[in-house]
């Protein structure tokens, strides 16, 4: 489904990744762990076309997306749920989630897939008119997932989806990423939590210094002597 051969991207002169392949077959969960800088947001960032690369390719559903308009990627069917969060602050829920869908023309859909989503979230629902700027930190994530969901994606692209949440929101955010794999939608995950994400994952690729150290299955790298010490703290 996607495939990246030697992509580099630069802030600046600063190289972020190096020469880094990987691929993610339909329906799958891959990973991306590593330290803080190890070049995972920027990998999530090429392939939804935030940042062009400067060599490399990168291909989705044999289309070449390497120096794509982020239009055109969410368009093929690519969400990015940012780190962070990024909800339109002084926007609305509903609104929010409107904007998730504004490439889309099927109206009755659109509708359908907003009903569906409060019926999942009923906090958005009971805070539709509610300016996203104040909600609390899980209900943020759970609008900025939703707002990605909008747009009917065929992979969606988490960057540490954990990050600031309490620990009880966690795991209510790692259900909710696992439900949507359930449903058939590939999922690449940047994640902090490199426990939790091996163990959700089908396969993880291991990133260091912007570049693939180690591959393997999420029960595999759970039990690598080197990723236990680098990042389970075992």
């Amino acid at each position: 489904m996607l495939k990246i051969e030697g992509l580099v991207c630069r802030y600046g002169k600063v190289a972020a990744v190096r020469e880094l392949s990987m691929e993610v077959a339909q329906g799958e969960l891959v990973s991306l762990i590593g330290a803080n800088g190890a070049g995972k947001t920027t990998t999530l960032k090429a392939i939804s076309g935030v940042l062009p690369p400067v060599a490399g390719r990168i291909t989705f559903l044999g289309e070449d997306i390497t120096r794509a308009a982020p239009k055109r990627i969410l368009q093929l069917g690519i969400a990015h749920c940012p780190e962070g969060r990024r909800v339109f602050p002084h926007m609305s829920v509903l609104e929010n989630l409107e904007m998730g869908s504004y490439l889309r023309a099927d109206r009755a859909d659109i509708t359908t897939d907003m009903q569906n989503l409060f019926e999942r979230f009923p906090i958005l629902h009971s805070r539709r008119h509610q300016a996203a700027g104040t909600l609390s930190g899980g209900e943020q994530q759970m609008l900025a997932i939703s707002r990605a969901l909008m747009s009917r994606p065929k992979l969606v692209l988490f960057d540490e989806p954990s990050l600031g949440l309490a620990p009880n929101l966690v795991e209510r955010t790692f259900e909710i990423i696992k439900g949507i794999r359930a449903q058939g939608v590939t999922v690449v995950m940047v994640e902090q939590n490199a426990f939790a994400a091996l163990e959700l994952s089908d396969r993880s690729y291991v990133l260091d210094q912007g570049r693939v150290t180690m591959t393997g299955t999420g029960s595999e790298l759970l039990n690598n002597p080197h990723v236990k010490a680098a990042y389970l703290g075992a």
